[in-house]
């Protein structure tokens, strides 16, 4: 039930606005773990959260880490998505606005707690006996963005923890021990959440959208930037970074997002390392084959481009070459901004990207829940005939 704090006068229109606060309390936290395919999933899993307690989601700015800067950069949520959408499933409000307007009364300095699981160990090697909130980047640039300095700490484990979707009364226990109107704010030290996603979540995605802004300039793009006709958006993950990560697949069932092709209990199949690092030969051949699928399923609306993303070598010559005899041009856009190169590709006839990247899972997520198709780089793994077999290089066969 939410109850009237007070009156806010809306100068630019003259009238009087009230101000509503949420009884049951709020929700807010630090999206300090990785960076935005990372936070994305963070985000579905705490709005998740924050429904199943009834409070209202403090929607965080994104974290970003830019070059020449020693201190994460903090973007206002609304930036890059719309905040309307989302009430369509829970009450939310952005950062900016809970400070502004509901922190002076609501959570005044004396009653700010950072909530954590158990003790976090600061940067100098000492725990405090708190949970640190501050310490370390990007910790301390969030919430000092908001001038938030912390009364105390309160350890919420081991009896609680966030996930809501599996039998054991959590939320209720949430509600017995921090009700709203003692606790009117649970501010968590990292996303009330998981990485990846829970499966309960993901649907949760289709009341994320894209603001005005990026939407336009997707459109832009496409219609001024891309020849007449139907395209591919492909992710390609491949800076030095991935290729570490890859390393770690022969050791490992499930590696980051891999949930969303390989399931989350590996019930299509098991981790391979050409998903994760796909060679050239791969990329070249899954292309061929959906341009060849889209000219014989939709002969009237053939793949003239292929549009890719990346955060190292987007391939550009390497994929014009090959299918320069199929007359389909490979473009990137000129300003490598990993924002508009999502909406982008959310935009494709057709997407094919990494199993492994939560950045493809986004994309992923966004088009699922738009009723377009997509695809994974190497899955399913292609069965091999004898001859073809012992053609193949020897690298791509330890790859596999």
């Amino acid at each position: 039930m939410l109850r009237l704090l007070g009156i806010l006068f809306a100068a630019t229109i003259g009238l009087v606005q009230p101000i509503t606060v949420d009884e049951n309390g709020y929700i807010m936290y630090c999206p300090c773990m990785g960076r935005f395919g990372n936070q994305a999933d963070h985000f579905l899993g705490s709005f998740g959260f924050a429904k199943a307690l009834n409070r209202t989601l403090v929607l965080p700015p994104w974290v970003e880490y830019r070059k020449g800067e020693l201190r994460s950069v903090q973007v206002p949520f609304d930036t890059y998505f719309q905040v309307a959408p989302l009430q369509a499933f829970h009450r939310v409000i952005t950062m900016e606005n809970f400070m502004k307007t509901l922190a002076p009364a609501l959570w005044p300095p004396e009653e700010r707690i950072s909530f954590c699981y158990t003790e976090r160990m600061g940067l100098d090697g000492s725990t405090g006996h708190g949970c640190n909130a501050k310490s370390g980047n990007p910790f301390g640039p969030f919430w000092d963005t908001f001038e938030v300095e912390f009364a105390r700490s309160e350890f919420f484990g081991p009896k609680l923890n966030y996930d809501v979707h599996h039998g054991d009364r959590m939320a209720q226990k949430w509600h017995a021990r921090y009700p709203g109107d003692k606790w009117p704010v649970l501010a968590f030290t990292g996303a009330p959440a998981v990485f990846p996603v829970q499966q309960e979540n993901v649907p949760l995605h289709r009341y994320l959208r894209w603001s005005v802004k990026y939407e336009d300039e997707a459109k832009q793009f496409i219609r001024d930037s891309l020849p007449k006709g139907a395209f591919i958006g492909i992710h390609l993950r491949n800076g030095i970074d991935w290729v570490r990560a890859c390393e770690h697949v022969k050791e490992s069932s499930n590696l980051f997002s891999s949930p969303q092709c390989l399931g989350y209990r590996n019930e299509h199949g098991p981790l391979t390392g050409e998903m994760c690092m796909p060679s050239r030969d791969t990329i070249v051949r899954q292309l061929k084959r959906r341009i060849k699928l889209q000219r014989e399923t939709a002969p009237d609306n053939p793949i003239r481009a292929v549009f890719v993303a990346s955060d190292s070598n987007h391939m550009l010559s390497d994929l014009n070459d090959a299918l320069k005899r199929m007359d389909v041009t490979v473009v990137r856009h000129p300003d490598g901004n990993p924002h508009l190169d999502l909406a982008i590709l959310g935009r494709s006839n057709h997407f094919i990207g990494n199993c492994i990247s939560s950045y493809s899972a986004f994309v992923k997520r966004e088009r699922d829940s738009n009723g377009f198709p997509s695809s994974f780089w190497a899955f399913p793994p292609e069965k091999v005939g004898p001859k073809a077999k012992s053609a193949m290089p020897q690298h791509e066969h330890e790859e596999l």
